[in-house]
This record gives C-alpha cells, sequence and structure tokens, in this order.
C-alpha cells in the first residue's frame, strides 16, 4: 500500500477541490487553504477535510496548515504567478518539501526552475476530449512533459504492421513499443504485432503521424 502523505492544497477552485477528494479517497491526509470565505463554506459543507481561510503566500498561514510536517505542497490556482510564489515561499520555510504548481499555459520546463512539478489542467483535458472524439482505437494515457507521449493503440485490420514482428517493422526513432499482444509482458523483437489488439505505445510529437500510419494504416 501508498504511504500516507501529508498535503497542503493551495486553492479550493474546481482543480484544488477535485485534487483534494482522489487524495483523501487514496488515504492521503489533505488541507486546503483558499482566500475566498464564501468557497471555504462551501468546502467546508460538503467535504470533511481541513480547511484554512487565508494567503497561502502568507508564512503565517502556511505554517497554520502545517507546513513543517507535509509532505507536499501542491499550488493549485487559477494564477500561475501565485501557485510559483506558493511553492517558493513554502520551500523557504521547509526546503526540502516537493512542490507542484498549477500553470496557465505550457511552457516546457521553464517553470521547473522554482518548483518540483508542473501540472497543466487543460492538457489533461484537451487529451481526454481528443480521446473520446476519435473513439476506442487510439488513446493518448499521458504526456510527459511535452516531450512525448504515452498511447494505447489498437493495430488496425490491413495497417503496415498488422500480423508483423516487431523486428520486421522499421518504426522511426523516437518510438518505443512497450507491451506484447497479451498485454502482460514487455514488448520484445519477436513480439507479434497483431490485428486488433492493443498495445501500449510511447510516441515523440514528431513521429506520431508514421507510427499511426504503420499501426493504423
Amino acid at each position: 500500500m501508498t504511504q500516507s502523505l501529508d498535503v497542503i492544497i493551495a486553492g479550493g477552485g474546481r482543480v484544488g477541490v477535485q485534487t483534494m477528494r482522489l487524495l483523501a479517497d487514496r488515504g492521503h491526509n489533505v488541507t486546503v487553504i483558499e482566500r475566498d470565505e464564501r468557497i471555504v463554506s462551501d468546502i467546508a459543507d460538503e467535504w470533511t477535510a481541513t480547511i484554512i481561510n487565508g494567503d497561502a503566500t502568507n508564512p503565517e498561514i502556511i505554517e497554520q496548515a502545517g507546513i513543517e510536517d507535509a509532505d507536499v505542497i501542491a499550488a493549485l490556482t487559477g494564477e500561475t504567478g501565485l501557485n510559483l510564489a506558493v511553492c517558493m515561499v513554502a520551500a523557504d520555510v521547509v526546503p526540502d518539501i516537493r512542490t507542484v504548481a498549477r500553470i496557465d499555459r505550457f511552457t516546457g520546463e521553464a517553470y521547473t526552475r522554482f518548483v518540483d512539478t508542473i501540472v497543466f489542467p487543460e492538457r489533461a483535458g484537451a487529451r481526454i476530449a481528443a480521446n473520446e472524439i476519435v473513439g476506442g482505437d487510439v488513446q493518448t494515457l499521458t504526456d510527459v512533459a511535452g516531450t512525448f507521449e504515452i498511447m494505447y493503440v489498437r493495430v488496425a485490420e490491413g495497417a503496415p504492421a498488422a500480423g508483423k514482428q516487431l523486428s520486421e517493422v522499421r518504426f522511426p526513432e523516437g518510438t518505443l513499443i512497450i507491451s506484447n499482444e497479451e498485454g502482460n509482458r514487455i514488448a520484445r523483437s519477436d513480439t507479434q504485432l497483431t490485428a486488433g489488439n492493443r498495445y501500449v505505445v510511447a510516441v515523440e510529437p514528431g513521429v506520431v503521424d508514421e507510427v499511426m500510419n504503420l499501426l493504423q494504416g
């Protein structure tokens, strides 16, 4: 079982509350800091959690939230600058705390000089929307800092790679077939790409079209 963490979330908006719920459901201890008294009241009425009304850039407020004992602080307000400020203040108080900041536009790793991890909820939302629009044959599971995508792809009948072993298919550089045809082992050179079966594939952005042509036709 995953070790229980003490987490502070700055921001009680939609992203902050949904994150709070997920973490609490997984057995983690969550404290939320929110500036708006009305939002604090709404959260307190709906959810049993520690909710603090205040400015998370104020060291006294994050100390009240238990920053000294926290494992992680996640600043999830809708303001990138505020989120970075919260994380930097927290790291100044507790240098080894893990910091997570929500950003409002993707800029690669520009912000990782200031925080340990960045999150961009709009990208995740767009990924889910694209999966639903395209259907079930190709699903993006996640992307890693915008450098590559991990996808779940069904090999189409008649596709160039269908029925061939991995060693027989010339995938472009920047492609990694991760799972075998049964989904229970790491793919090997003799793994067969069977039409109708799904495979987990890691792909760099520049070669997605070429890989999809090989697997989907």
